[in-house]
């Protein structure tokens, strides 16, 4: 399925090197005014061509308008956005065709499209797809923005190298506010350095590297949410999962947890004035599936990217048989930077969905 949302709907559609692609938003509230420059800046932050840490292919991005919005006023009916690919090296990927790529969908693909996937780019599995997921989520986050949400990312580790962890208990609008706009997302500055050392020397050696974002959503009210199949974290972790190279995800103090006693992991409520809160937040904002008031905490791992120089060891399709493949082409030796974005977009499309359900829109 490339359709994702319970009272707001999207359907993602084009591949990497087709003409273009693009997103359905259905089930948008009438009357929204979007500011497209808002919109851009979003698309921007993911766009490729912009950072040595990130991919050489230079697209636009720029999302055509075709139904949904007037006057950039939400209409209520579907909003679609096409975005044209203007820049693809299609012969890059001759070999693909019968030589999977290790650590990719081609075989996987192959198998389950009998053989007519689009392999140019990684067709529909590519990453070129985050593109109208941004821009869904670009729509989404303004509207949500208006109810006093606000959802921001940063790199949370590449490779061994880490930045600091949301304060998960006070995170200043400002600080939100920051990094949601910015490029290379982090909460302390002198993580950056050696991140794009260990960028640089994956880059150079052919290789690639992996990293963990994580997303926090603050002003998003108490009581939202259902258990057993659309918590919060089902419905975020749902739509998480759509972003290509994603393995794994959690919430609030995630894995950890499991090391504690429940003494420790347990978050002693009090009275902040008429508001009840935690003192701590090991559950992630969370609780039996259903937001406490407390913020959002989320942490997304990504695999290292698959298409890499090195000389690896595949297999023949065709002639059935052992080979090897040497990859050309634009790759990201690393997803970090341009993930950030995608993340915060894909929350925005959850929490919208969830605070929808909740009639909280």
């Amino acid at each position: 399925m490339s359709s994702w949302g319970n009272k707001i709907k999207i359907s993602i559609f084009g591949e990497s090197h087709g003409k273009g692609i693009g997103v359905v938003i259905d089930g948008l509230p009438a009357g929204e005014k979007i500011d497209m420059e808002q919109v851009l800046l979003q698309m921007a932050r993911r766009a490729p061509g912009n950072d040595k840490t990130a991919t050489p292919r230079l697209e636009k991005d720029f999302p055509e308008i075709m139904s949904g919005m007037m006057n950039d006023t939400t209409t209520g009916a579907p909003l679609c956005a096409v975005i044209m690919n203007t820049n693809t090296r299609s012969g890059d990927y001759g070999d693909m065709m019968t030589r999977p790529r290790p650590g990719h969908a081609d075989f996987t693909g192959n198998l389950r499209y009998k053989g007519f996937n689009d392999i140019r780019g990684g067709g529909h599995f590519s990453a070129r797809l985050t593109a109208p997921l941004v821009f869904a989520g670009a729509v989404c986050r303004q509207i949500l923005f208006r109810r006093g949400v606000r959802i921001a990312a940063h790199i949370c580790s590449v490779g061994n190298i880490k930045d600091k962890r949301f304060d998960p208990v006070n995170i200043p609008d400002e600080l939100m506010d920051s990094l949601s706009g910015g490029g290379f997302a982090l909460l302390d500055p002198t993580a950056e350095t050696g991140m794009r050392e260990l960028i640089e020397e994956c880059r150079l050696s052919g290789d690639s590297i992996g990293a963990v974002i994580e997303c926090a959503v603050t002003g998003l009210p108490a009581g939202a949410g259902s258990p057993m199949f659309e918590g919060i974290e089902n419905v975020i972790a749902s739509v998480i999962f759509g972003i290509p190279a994603v393995k794994g995800i959690e919430f609030g103090a995630g894995f950890s947890a499991s090391e504690m006693r429940g003494s420790k992991n347990n978050d002693e409520f009090y009275y902040d004035g008429d508001t009840v809160k935690t003192r701590t937040n090991n559950h992630g904002g969370i609780l039996g599936g259903i937001s406490s008031g407390m913020p959002v905490i989320f942490r997304t791992a990504f695999k290292p990217t698959p298409s890499i120089a090195r000389e690896q060891k595949t297999v023949d399709l065709k002639e059935k048989q052992d080979a090897t493949l040497s990859i050309k082409g634009r790759h990201d030796p690393c997803v970090a930077l341009r993930a950030v974005p995608v993340v915060e977009a894909v929350a925005a499309l959850a929490v919208i969905n969830i605070m929808s359900d909740a009639g909280m829109l």
